[in-house]
């Protein structure tokens, strides 16, 4: 495990839960319990926490393997368009799985909510990783 591993890791752990605690908790929690989305009065916030932590960890390994498979050089465009790419995967799960399988209405608005959640957190992941990436590659140097 290196330096570069661990700060991206942090880096997506801690962007991701500041996020996603402002959205959904605090700016939107309301809309979220309307439209059925949220059924539970709290959240069980160590599931969460897992699957962001989860999500770090596979965001951050493939990140370099991405930019070196490409011959691009590590930095916030590249960061972005790696993480875009990589978080369609999971917007198809948290937006339309989600909306498949709970009573959510009216559907659309949670759609629109989820997905632009959804770009905030990976546009702000893409520039985490681009900028951990960009300076620590100028430190080896």
């Amino acid at each position: 495990m290196n330096k570069t591993f661990v700060f991206s890791v942090l880096g997506y752990f801690v962007v991701t839960m500041i996020v996603a605690i402002l959205w959904h908790l605090v700016l939107f929690k309301a809309e979220y319990h309307a439209i059925g989305a949220f059924t539970r009065d709290e959240p069980i916030m160590p599931f969460g926490m897992m699957a962001v932590f989860l999500q770090a960890i596979i965001f951050s390994y493939f990140y370099p393997i991405y930019y070196q498979y490409k011959k691009m050089m590590p930095g916030i465009g590249n960061g972005i368009k790696y993480s875009l790419l990589m978080g369609v995967n999971v917007w198809t799960v948290m937006v339309f799985a989600t909306a498949a399988k709970f009573n959510i209405e009216p559907v659309w608005d949670f759609v629109f909510l989820a997905t632009v959640f959804q770009v905030i957190q990976f546009v702000s992941i893409g520039v985490t990783l681009g900028l951990i990436h960009q300076w620590l590659s100028r430190e080896e140097k």
